[in-house]
């Protein structure tokens, strides 16, 4: 309310300020045929203004302030796979049966054109895995996941990930397995529909980082080709990742 009376009285001052300039010019050249001629010459740009301002020069300002708030996110989104989300999906591997299927779509390299990463990710998202959760080392994966559940809190805080739905359904993922795996206290043993219930809970967060992470590896190569070198050296998909340059 208080900053609706302000505008409100801002208008109303620019307003009053107007009439008493017109006034003002009236007094001294006694012309109120020019004065009106003028007043509408202005009133005619008006329309022309209000397009300009709201149309082209708004759409400018929007996209500066979209691509602004797209680095910031891109930050987040690296904090994220520097922090966890590479070794999370070097973790996720161990329970994929099938990863010599998908691995070889996955091997980066400098060669890899924008063209190059968005059919692969066409194919990644018709790609069908079968998570085993009994695989892999579920301990480990629990143990991990729990040492991070403070990192991904504060990743849902960040109010920038509200403009990123695929990015935050992912953090959702991740914690629900944090939760789910943090709840038992030993995951040696489990039932056979535990087990199958875990893997559903892998198998949805496996799919959406590996299509996260390859939109993360695009961006670093157009936009960071150094930090895209590291990336491709420690590629989680690869046997033989190290990060020493070859």
């Amino acid at each position: 309310m208080k900053r609706l009376n302000w505008q409100v009285l801002l208008g109303l001052s620019l307003v009053a300020l107007s009439a008493l300039i017109y006034l003002i010019q009236y007094a001294i050249f006694r012309d109120a045929r020019q004065i009106l001629y003028y007043l509408f010459q202005d009133t005619a740009f008006v329309p022309i203004e209000v397009l300009l301002v709201t149309l082209i020069i708004h759409r400018l300002l929007s996209v500066r302030e979209k691509r602004s708030m797209l680095n910031k996110l891109n930050m987040v989104i690296g904090a994220f796979f520097s922090e966890a989300g590479t070794d999370l999906l070097r973790s996720f591997v161990d329970f994929d049966p099938q990863v010599d299927t998908i691995g070889k779509d996955l091997m980066i390299n400098s060669e890899w054109s924008s063209r190059t990463f968005t059919s692969v990710g066409k194919r990644i998202k018709r790609y069908q895995c079968t998570i085993d959760s009994k695989k892999g080392d579920l301990e480990d994966l629990r143990i991990y996941l729990i040492g991070k559940r403070d990192f991904l809190l504060r990743l849902l805080e960040n109010p920038n990930l509200l403009e990123h739905e695929t990015f935050t359904e992912l953090l959702w993922a991740v914690f629900h397995l944090t939760d789910e795996l943090a709840h038992r206290r030993d995951v040696e043993g489990l039932s056979v529909n535990d087990y199958v219930h875990l893997s559903g809970d892998i198998k949805r967060a496996y799919t959406l980082l590996i299509i996260e992470w390859l939109a993360y590896m695009k961006h670093l190569k157009e936009a960071y080709p150094y930090l895209f070198s590291l990336s491709v050296r420690m590629n989680p998909f690869s046997p033989d990742a190290a990060p020493e340059v070859r």
